[in-house]
């Protein structure tokens, strides 16, 4: 059973914890792995550096839309990067994403 997997940038710590222990809480997410990064990028007509940080979400396919409309909802940014990659894993794991996101169906 293939998932999704969403890469999420935030402005800091505190805001990928936030938003990661909502989704969780909301059953939206089964898991959430969150870390620093380096980012440089276009914004305002100049290439801006800056920290950030990752979460990584792992959700079934059926809650793209209710997930990405959970995030937009949440995410501080004027533009997040609410990017998702469909991904396969081991049959107990993709299992136990299905089983512990089921109820927000």
């Amino acid at each position: 059973m293939p998932f999704l997997v969403f890469y999420v940038t935030c402005p800091d710590e505190d805001t990928a914890r936030n938003i990661s222990q909502h989704l969780l809480q909301q059953r939206l997410v089964a898991c959430a792995n969150m870390f620093p990064i380096s980012s440089a990028f276009w914004w305002d007509g100049a290439i801006q550096q800056d920290r950030e940080w990752v979460a990584l979400l792992k959700t079934q396919l059926a809650l793209e839309a209710a997930l990405e409309a959970e995030i937009q909802g949440l995410h501080p940014y004027d533009t997040p990067c609410i990017l998702r990659v469909e991904a396969r894993a081991n049959a107990a794991y993709e299992a136990w994403i299905l089983a512990s996101t089921r109820d927000a169906l």
